[in-house]
Parts: structure tokens; C-alpha cells; sequence
């Protein structure tokens, strides 16, 4: 055992006395930080967001924004977090903190700090890069980009409820490149902190951060345990349900579970990768999931979520299952009889049940290759971005002459489970990829699934809106083949 301790603004700080469930935020406010903000507790307003030095490509670092109120502070032993109050002070304030000043972007300043940080985030991109003014950085795929390279959906998990988004908007676009002497963007240049292997027992709890996957796996198999990595579905869990462990195991930054390759026929993705991170590194070969990500969540979240998590949880409504499910995908279990590799189609067994073993984790996701060529991501929710979804449908189809030769459609929200639309699969296959075979798969698909009624949607709703997707899909396509 040792103690933990986290580097705040420059300053080692020890973290004695701290159960498991204690959050980042918390912990921050009764060092006397109170910069952060509890808004929400569930990661969905950017009040609590903070900066932390995470790996960045071969040796480098990148300050990446995320939600302290779900981060146990726990998980950041032997980590550098840099907080509204270490970007600047008065009479020498950070350029973000400059700009939101002049440019009228505070108004109760409740909200304020946590937009600084995740906009000092996006201020520190390595690949942020000014393009032709004249276009105020609009450009396909791009539309929310500013002529200083700022992509406004950095602050896609920031609520402000008094200023309004103009002026924020505004400060973000006004900002220039770091100057040379910034300490900041010059902390980039070195390595980011390695993970600390952390053992922590405090009263009847403990925490751990295994150093490997075996003893991680030693570690499950010796005791009940909740598995964490970017904590954003647990994080929920501990502010909004009181949820406490008795022992928590850190699984984020297992180098065994931080994989990515492409092969000639298989895209591995490690269970601990953050979506961001996924995004980059996959840099657009899978369309699909170029779909999912700017819809998952928000930009906070996606810095900390992981694909392993959210098939961990077994939720029917999480994001990325359909879009797995249409892409084929197997998920690769590691536990103490070695590893095995499992379809995604067979692997979620009831509500947030699935095959995983007691002693098991997810170590990585794969997608086969070669991807269909024709795909589409549809989430239907009542706000556009960061919002749960009451349908989720993902659809990937290959297309030859015509003909659609193979068919896989992934549902969420519309049964206990993820599932893969297969009466609709197979009613497609070897027929005409027209209006009228459309429609009439519509119909079939209307039918998939055991949806519900709740607060989100009616089943009536649900079951119309696999229906209406299918048909708008097939209007997409017929646009791209006609523009191609």
C-alpha cells in the first residue's frame, strides 16, 4: 500500500482517507478548488470539467477535458489535473479565460469555469489548425468549425443556462495559437504520466489499479469486484443512486486493454480505449462508427467512455451496441482459462445480462473486413446531441448490382437487449434494393423487437421509427448513388 496523489496546477497533492466512490470533484472542492461546479452529477451539464494530461500519439501529451464529478479521485494516482484556477488569475488570465471575459461569455459564471476548461482542452489540440476566414470554417463535415480550426463541439457537454452560446461561441472563435512561452502547450511536448499501480483499502473498501491484464484477472477471480474505466455509467450510479463497492478495480489504462490494429481482415480495438481516442486512431476506415461518435454522448463524455463499457453495462440502450451489431462485430473475453472470442449477435443473454463470466473482462472489440459499403447510424432522442436514445438503429448493407447480397441492421431501445434486425436481414437479401423492397422490409422491421412505453418514447413510437428509418435510409442511399 501507498499513498495516492495527484498533481493539481503544478502541486503534488496526497489523497489519504478516500473511499472508492469519492469523486474527483468532491475532492477538488475540499482541497479549496472550487473553480468546479457540481451542475448535474451525471456528466451531462461540463460544470465539474477539468483537464488532464493524457498519452498523446509517440511520447507526446494531450490535455483532455472530462467530467470530475464522475472520475473517482482515486483513479488519478500519479496523474497531472489542471483545474480553472491553474489556468490563470487576475491580472494574468489564460487567452480562454481572456476571451470569455471581453467577449461577455459569463454571466452567473456558474457554468463558466467548466466551458474554460473544456475550451482550454480544444485551445491545446495538437492538430487545431486556422483555415480560410472567408469560409468562417464551414466546410462538408465541418459546419461547426471556427476560422481558428475550434470545433464548437468541444463544448458539446457545456450547458449555459443566462449567457447564451453567441458569445461563447464567439470567445472560442477569437482565440489564437499558444505562444511559445505557454507552460501548458509545452508540458504537451513531454510524455504523459504512466499509470500508477494503486492498492488503497480504507475501512471496509478498496481500490486498485492492476498493473497487467493477468493481475487484473487475479484480482476478479479472488473477490467480488466492480470494474471501472472511464466511469460514466458507474459515476451515475454513485451520485444519483447513492451505488457504493466494497472493492473497485481500475481497468482504463491496462496496456493490454489499450490495443488497436488493422489487418487485412479484422479492426481491433482495445475495451479501454476511449472513444475519442478510438476515433483518432481509426482516422475514418470505419464510416459507421464516424456516424456513432458525434452523436454518443458529448465530447466529455467520449473522452472518458470506452466501447468495453458500454457493452459492459448490457444496456439496451447504449449507443454503440447496434452500430457493433451491424458491423458484425465480436467482442474478445479474457479471464483465467485464457481468452475467448465471442459474436456480438450472441453475447447480450437478457436486461443487462450477457455471457461475460464472473472472472472475465472485455479486452478488445473486433470488426471484421471488408466493411459493407453502404451504412448508416439513425439515434432518435429528443435532443440532438447528448441525450439517451429512445431508438438507436444501425444498417449495413452490401449492395451489388442492385441486389443487396448482405444485410445487417442493429436495433437498440426497442428490447431488453441489443439486438440484430434478422427477419429483416433475411427478407432483404437477394432481392432489389428499391422503393418498393424497402417499404416492404419497413414493415418488417416495425415488427423486431418487444419495445416498451416509457418516459422516453411509447412502443408505438418506437416500433414507427424503425420503420421511417429504414425508408429514410433508403432515400439516403439512392441521393449518394445518384450523386456519384
Amino acid at each position: 500500500m501507498s499513498t495516492p496523489t495527484v498533481t493539481v496546477n503544478g502541486a503534488e497533492r496526497a489523497v489519504t482517507g478516500v473511499e472508492p466512490h469519492v469523486t474527483a470533484l468532491d475532492w477538488l472542492r475540499d482541497q479549496g478548488l472550487t473553480g468546479a461546479k457540481e451542475g448535474c452529477a451525471e456528466g451531462e451539464c461540463g460544470a465539474c470539467s477539468v483537464l488532464v494530461a493524457r498519452p498523446e500519439g509517440t511520447g507526446g501529451t494531450r490535455w483532455t477535458a472530462l467530467n470530475a464529478c464522475l472520475v473517482p479521485v482515486l483513479a488519478l494516482d500519479g496523474q497531472e489535473v489542471v483545474t480553472s484556477e491553474g489556468l490563470g488569475r487576475p491580472g494574468a488570465l489564460h487567452p480562454v479565460q481572456r476571451e470569455m471575459a471581453v467577449r461577455g461569455g459569463s454571466q452567473c459564471g456558474y457554468c463558466t469555469p467548466g466551458f474554460i476548461c473544456s475550451m482550454a482542452a480544444e485551445y491545446y489540440r495538437p492538430d487545431r489548425v486556422a483555415v480560410d476566414p472567408s469560409t468562417n470554417g464551414h466546410s462538408a463535415g465541418h459546419d461547426e468549425h471556427g476560422p481558428n480550426g475550434f470545433d464548437l463541439h468541444a463544448l458539446s457537454g457545456n450547458l449555459c443556462r443566462c449567457t447564451g452560446y453567441r458569445p461563447i461561441r464567439d470567445a472560442a472563435y477569437a482565440l489564437g495559437a499558444p505562444t511559445p512561452d505557454d507552460g501548458l502547450a509545452g508540458r504537451c511536448t513531454a510524455a504523459a504520466p504512466a499509470a500508477a499501480r494503486t492498492r488503497v483499502s480504507v475501512g471496509e473498501t478498496g481500490f486498485a489499479r492492476p498493473a497487467d491484464l493477468g493481475e487484473a484477472i487475479s484480482l476478479l477471480a479472488a473477490r467480488d469486484a466492480t470494474v471501472i474505466a472511464g466511469c460514466t455509467d458507474w459515476g451515475v450510479e454513485v451520485n444519483i443512486r447513492g451505488a457504493r463497492a466494497p472493492f473497485v478495480i481500475a481497468v482504463d489504462r491496462l496496456p493490454e486493454l489499450r490495443t488497436f490494429s488493422v489487418d487485412a481482415d479484422v479492426v481491433e480495438i482495445g475495451a479501454a480505449l476511449t472513444l475519442s481516442e478510438a476515433e483518432r486512431l481509426l482516422g475514418g476506415r470505419v464510416p459507421l462508427l464516424d456516424q456513432l461518435f458525434p452523436q454518443f454522448a458529448s465530447r466529455l463524455i467520449r473522452n472518458g467512455a470506452t466501447f468495453g463499457g458500454n457493452l459492459g453495462t448490457g444496456s439496451p440502450i447504449g449507443d454503440a451496441p447496434p452500430a457493433l451489431l451491424a458491423l458484425e462485430s465480436s467482442v474478445v473475453l479474457a479471464g483465467p482459462n485464457g481468452e475467448r472470442e465471442v459474436p456480438l449477435a450472441s453475447y447480450f443473454t437478457g436486461y443487462r445480462k450477457s455471457v461475460r463470466e464472473p472472472g472475465e473482462l472485455i479486452r478488445a472489440v473486433r470488426i471484421p473486413l471488408p466493411l459493407a459499403p453502404l451504412t448508416a447510424f439513425h439515434k432518435i432522442a429528443k435532443r440532438r446531441f447528448d441525450d439517451i436514445s429512445s431508438v438507436a438503429i444501425a444498417f449495413a448493407l452490401d449492395v451489388r448490382d442492385g441486389v443487396v447480397a448482405r444485410a445487417a441492421i442493429g436495433l437498440g431501445g426497442v428490447a431488453a437487449t441489443p439486438l440484430r434486425a434478422t427477419a429483416t436481414e433475411e427478407m432483404l437479401v437477394g432481392r432489389p434494393w428499391t422503393a418498393e423492397i424497402a417499404g416492404e422490409a419497413a414493415a418488417v422491421l416495425r415488427e423486431e423487437g418487444t419495445p416498451i412505453d416509457d418516459h422516453r418514447a411509447s412502443a408505438a413510437y418506437r416500433a414507427a421509427m424503425l420503420g421511417q428509418s429504414l425508408l429514410k435510409f433508403h432515400t439516403e442511399s439512392a441521393a449518394l448513388e445518384a450523386t456519384a
